[in-house]
């Protein structure tokens, strides 16, 4: 491990350097505008998800300074390309794709050429976006789409939970058998979001029972990991914008949506200028500390066992708690290379730090309230900015929003006043 965070190191001070060498040239440049692209062009503009991707996009261009020119589709950039020809001084906007990019040429299209161009992410292959990288195959030889690395499951097999990632019933059904031998497991589709397509497994009835659903289908990936219990879920992150960077640790939010399932409901991030390695200077709990270790440790191996990964968002979700013999356990659960649901507080908290330079750590949150809680206008706090006020994708009522405070640690003004409410265009 010490190894490879070395020459994370290395490639960090390179890096700064080019980073210097090209501040002067930028620092004249003019504000960049800013342009939400829609990846899945068939996704109804009217989806609570791409909505709330765009009004970040939106918060994204007031942090910039420049002009926020809307969402494009892949079918509608060569029009963008030639409005902003027709403009004085305009040049290549800054993108905030709603997906993880898949491939350069994507990128190249976009203008795309380095991390201060995007917000989100690239990866040479499309499975490389999803959970499926984060264990191990059930043996060597077994399917894999092409370019999968066997060598990064290895790097961080001691940073995940035991687990296994199956592209085939028969990969399943022998990883399903070693797992549940020790506790119940978990079961994911490798591209499923939010806490949606999972299922607890606890013996050979129930996972036979699971698998008949899915139709053999396995091509996209299926994830098996030991289930832990009494568990809390860490967002490990690092954001450039720009020139401007920051780095994260905190706690996700659980909460019931009006269907009964248990999603995704907000963050609560803790928020410094600088690199990943920044959180390691803080003084962290034992456990979160773990976390953030785990964390920079997948981080690096992916970068270098899959060439052509680049993210200027990278956010790491792992899991803390007891398995089924009650032993604790810390690892990642996935990557999201991305805008994703906690970006919203991530720009707020960049903004924060901006606007005040004496700051150097603030708090932000993010929630999701559903049905009457949305309806509920005293469940959102005053000077909250809410990024999302609408229906899902089921009709029900959902509520988005964003709170940023000072933290009150050693070294930050404690008499700090942030102002969150609002619009961040």
């Amino acid at each position: 491990m010490t190894d490879l965070l070395d020459q994370h190191e290395r490639d960090d001070a390179t890096r700064a350097a080019h980073a210097a060498r090209t501040e002067d040239s930028r620092s004249t440049a003019t504000a960049a505008s800013v342009m939400f692209y829609r990846c899945h062009p068939e996704t109804p503009r009217h989806d609570h998800d791409l909505q709330t991707k765009a009004e970040v996009a939106r918060a994204i261009a007031g942090l910039l300074g420049g002009a926020y020119l809307g969402d494009y589709g892949e079918a509608d950039v060569d029009q963008a390309c030639a409005a902003r020809g027709d403009r004085p001084g305009a040049g290549t906007p800054y993108v905030v794709p709603s997906h993880t990019l898949v491939g350069s040429h994507a990128a190249r299209k976009l203008g795309i050429r380095e991390l201060r161009d995007f917000f989100g992410g690239i990866v040479p292959h499309r499975f490389v976006a999803t959970k499926a990288i984060t264990h191990a195959l059930v043996r060597p030889g077994t399917s894999a789409p092409d370019g999968w690395s066997h060598d990064h499951a290895e790097l961080i097999r001691n940073v995940v939970l035991p687990g296994y990632t199956a592209f085939s019933v028969a990969d399943a059904v022998s990883a399903a058998n070693m797992l549940l031998e020790r506790g119940t497991v978990r079961l994911k589709h490798a591209e499923a979001v939010g806490g949606a397509g999972q299922a607890i497994v606890a013996d050979r009835r129930e996972f036979e029972a699971y698998l008949a659903a899915l139709d053999g289908d396995l091509s996209e990936g299926l994830i098996l990991e030991l289930d832990l219990v009494e568990a809390t879920t860490c967002s490990i992150g690092h954001i450039q914008v720009g020139d401007r960077l920051a780095s994260y640790v905190g706690t996700q939010y659980q909460t019931t949506n009006g269907r009964g399932h248990t999603v995704y409901g907000g963050s609560d991030l803790r928020v410094v200028r600088g690199r990943f390695e920044s959180l390691l200077g803080l003084d962290l709990e034992p456990a979160l500390r773990i976390a953030v270790a785990q964390a920079l440790y997948y981080h690096v191996a992916a970068a270098a066992c899959y060439p052509g990964l680049i993210a200027s968002r990278s956010n790491y979700d792992v899991v803390q708690g007891l398995d089924g013999q009650g032993c604790w356990r810390s690892g990642v659960l996935e990557q999201s290379w991305r805008i994703g649901g906690a970006s919203g507080a991530e720009i707020a908290a960049l903004r924060a730090l901006r606007d005040d330079p004496a700051l150097s750590m603030v708090q932000a949150s993010t929630r999701e309230l559903y049905g009457a809680r949305a309806d509920d206008r005293s469940a959102v706090p005053d000077g909250a900015w809410v990024h999302f006020d609408g229906v899902d994708r089921h009709g029900e009522r959902l509520v988005k929003y964003v709170e940023v405070r000072p933290d009150v640690h050693p070294g930050v003004r404690a008499d700090a006043q942030i102002h969150s409410g609002g619009s961040y265009a």
